[in-house]
């Protein structure tokens, strides 16, 4: 398994923070776009989350996803480029 780069840890760090999680996989997908709008070499440009947090009951796909985003705008900023999001609150138990 890849170790995690800087940004990865940022994004999940950040997401953390922002959200406490009870469930966070954050991937770097970027070697899967190389050549495409956006990549950089290097990488450290494409990613997927997957994250389950109770801050998101009551809120609809939208809001979710634009909280995501706003707490990652300083990363979108420096050269992250595509955020595949799956994002929810969850399961009432």
């Amino acid at each position: 398994m890849p170790q995690p780069n800087d940004r990865q840890m940022r994004i999940k760090d950040i997401l953390t923070a922002a959200f406490e999680p009870v469930s966070l996989i954050v991937t770097d997908d970027s070697h899967k776009h190389e050549g495409h709008a956006g990549a950089a070499p290097g990488g450290e440009t494409h990613y997927s989350v997957e994250i389950v947090a109770e801050a998101f009951a009551g809120l609809s796909r939208v809001q979710v996803q634009r909280a995501v985003m706003m707490v990652l705008q300083k990363e979108f900023d420096t050269g992250l480029h595509a955020l595949a999001l799956k994002a929810r609150a969850p399961d009432p138990g």
